[in-house]
């Protein structure tokens, strides 16, 4: 499995972090087995599109909340990733107590 769980929503409460916001959190390795995805679903234009990071952070962004990690933004990066057979994703991670 790629992943430690797919959801299907954010369980975390609302951090108030808007996407500009998170440059300021230093990007590090998380591996996918630990991720919880907050999607259950891809376009699979956004995959395969070589620009889809051109315009937003070439980052994951990463909630970590009550011990685990949940997938807020870059379920593309993430897959790519896995296909490439990569264990871990470079990602911003917030920690949310």
């Amino acid at each position: 499995m790629i992943f430690k769980r797919v959801g299907e929503e954010r369980p975390y409460p609302e951090h108030g972090l808007k996407p500009k916001d998170w440059s300021s959190l230093p990007p590090r390795q998380v591996r996918l087995d630990q991720l919880v995805t907050t999607k259950g679903t891809l376009d699979l234009n956004a995959l395969l599109d070589e620009d889809s990071t051109f315009y937003g952070d070439l980052f994951a962004h990463v909630v970590e909340w009550r011990g685990e990690m949940f997938l807020e933004d870059g379920l593309h990066r993430a897959l790519r990733a896995a296909l490439q057979q990569r264990l871990v994703l470079h990602a911003r991670v917030l920690v949310v107590d």
